[in-house]
């Protein structure tokens, strides 16, 4: 079954509500320019007070690798994401610390895959919309047609304009290991909408 990652979570209720709903992994951003962006502090106050299941997935954006290494064991994180222009160098030395990695990409048309190759430390794959200046969170889906035919090394994420009316549609096009989502379920940026949360993870958890 595909798993469900709930991202831009601002707040101990929405938190609560994502995992009692069945949300495998809930996101926290900390890239401070994002309007989902939380602190390390209000993130790890979240953390502390969940009892649920959910594994809960760090977004940084080209921070500082300290910072990164920092942050992690702080908001006691159990993977990182890595949503910006981060090389592999800097991949491994974050898988080599003890945490799951997904690395992001974004994409479009003329995407080059053998760059994956060259991530081969990290965990998984994300893929997500490419928008020109915009390093996530545009609420816009891609062409899943980049994706047909592919074969991937790692478990893939699929991200980008996901919401409740088309997350089935992507699941049976693209097949990922599991989806993310943050506008497609929000009622304004970091604050989320219960009955369009409810209607996706439903949704997602009834296709097979």
């Amino acid at each position: 079954m595909t798993k469900v990652k709930i991202c831009g979570l601002t707040n101990l209720e929405d938190a609560k509500k994502a995992e009692d709903l069945g949300a495998d992994f809930l996101g926290f951003i900390f890239f401070e320019k994002s309007p989902r962006v939380i602190s390390p502090d209000a993130a790890r106050d979240i953390i502390d007070n969940l009892h649920g299941g959910s594994e809960k997935v760090g977004l940084f954006l080209d921070h500082d690798i300290n910072f990164v290494k920092n942050q992690t064991r702080l908001c006691r994180l159990d993977l990182i994401q890595l949503h910006g222009n981060e090389d592999p160098g800097y991949a491994a030395e974050l898988s080599a610390s003890g945490r799951r990695v997904i690395k992001s990409f974004k994409m479009k048309k003329d995407f080059d895959f053998s760059i994956l190759d060259t991530y081969d430390m990290v965990d998984f794959f994300l893929f997500d919309t490419f928008k020109q200046g915009v390093p996530g969170g545009t609420g816009l889906i891609f062409d899943w047609e980049i994706l047909k035919g592919k074969r991937f090394s790692k478990p893939i994420f699929l991200a980008g304009g996901l919401k409740p009316d088309n997350v089935k549609k992507a699941i049976e096009k693209v097949r990922p290991y599991a989806v993310d989502v943050a506008s497609g379920v929000e009622s304004e940026p970091g604050r989320k909408d219960y009955k369009l949360l409810e209607k996706l993870i439903t949704a997602i958890k009834r296709e097979d």
